[in-house]
């Protein structure tokens, strides 16, 4: 899962013309996506998640074009994080389980977590369970903290851009050599 262009309650928004330079690069990264013979070639599914609403219109035909290509895939799926804060997230889940108790469709006594699984913007993937940062930054960074609850995390002060086969390979041999026990 890759994540990009996290929302932050109270920060200032960066300038129109970089927002239009990532959203630019997006665009192109997702096209490439789209059509990378090794996607097809392993039937990879591209599935974007965040809030589609806060992208332009450019971006979000990009992610339909992208997602479209690859819905027929079932062997792996690739999870890029667009306008995504796993704060927001969890809002958004509370605010679909209070509507559907609202509406009568969901019981008091059935607001369980699975509850709350069931409406995150990762409802069908599994929890991760290894979750590498790069950038020598050792936080998680408002980023799939329901998720992550029983995550083995990687810190490496690789850039994400440097970050090579080698570099995920020794994060993988880290996560090996660990004994997890899930939040015991």
């Amino acid at each position: 899962m890759v994540h990009r262009l996290c929302p932050v309650h109270g920060e200032p928004q960066p300038a129109q013309a970089e927002l239009d330079a990532l959203f630019d690069l997006y665009i192109e990264g997702l096209n490439d996506i789209a059509e990378d013979p090794r996607i097809h070639a392993n039937h990879v599914r591209v599935q974007i998640i965040g809030r589609r609403d806060l992208l332009p219109a450019r971006v979000i035909e990009a992610i339909d074009h992208a997602e479209g290509r690859t819905a027929g895939y079932d062997r792996f799926v690739f999870s890029v994080c667009l306008a995504y804060g796993s704060r927001e997230e969890i809002l958004d889940a509370i605010r679909a389980i209070a509507e559907d108790h609202a509406r009568g469709e969901l019981a008091l006594e059935a607001i369980d977590e699975a509850a709350v699984s069931d409406r995150l913007y990762t409802a069908d993937m599994p929890d991760p369970d290894l979750v590498i940062r790069t950038s020598g930054e050792e936080r998680i960074s408002n980023f799939l903290l329901w998720q992550m609850a029983y995550a083995e995390l990687y810190f490496t002060d690789v850039y994400w851009p440097s970050f090579s086969k080698r570099e995920l390979l020794k994060a993988i041999k880290a996560f090996q050599q660990r004994k997890r026990r899930y939040g015991g």
